[in-house]
């Protein structure tokens, strides 16, 4: 992996729930919110609010959500999860692989999400599912919000 000092967030590459590679080099120019999502949780209902908050913002602002079973609450395969989210929430932003986003498995993304010399000051690790990052139009990481905080809550809609 490129080392901590040169990662930056447009180097992140990985795959979609439905197999294709997504270049995180092309959300250049957009805010992104990074998600970590389960089908199994508390909080699962969010994923209504991130679909109204992708598509109200849909020119400003690219929601990601990454499914995710560090927390065991999703042990659905990738069919079932995109199934899942179309079926109940009408999920049409972008969906990637499921991955690990804490522990001795977490992905890359996450380690730069949550390791202050890779982002420049955050070292929070999601404490649960539907933790969420904001990143900004240049690929700094300029927030983080946990679980309780709703995606069309005004502490996230007041930053794009």
């Amino acid at each position: 992996m490129v080392s901590a000092k040169k990662t930056s967030f447009y180097d992140f590459k990985m795959k979609t729930l439905d197999g294709k590679e997504f270049d995180f080099s092309t959300l250049k120019g957009k805010k992104v919110l990074l998600v970590n999502v389960a089908s199994q949780c508390g909080y699962t209902p969010q994923y209504e609010e991130l679909q109204k908050l992708s598509e109200q913002y849909k020119d400003k602002l690219v929601v990601l959500g990454f499914p995710s079973n560090s927390f065991f609450q999703e042990q659905k395969d990738s069919e079932e999860i995109a199934a899942f989210c179309k079926k109940n929430y009408g999920v049409t932003f972008t969906m990637m692989e499921k991955i690990d986003v804490k522990g001795s498995g977490q992905h890359p993304l996450y380690k730069w999400l949550s390791t202050k010399d890779m982002n420049g000051w955050n070292d929070k690790a999601p404490a649960w599912n539907f933790n969420k990052y904001l990143v900004n139009e240049k690929g700094e990481l300029i927030k983080y919000y946990g679980s309780g905080t709703k995606p069309l809550s005004k502490e996230i809609t007041d930053q794009i």
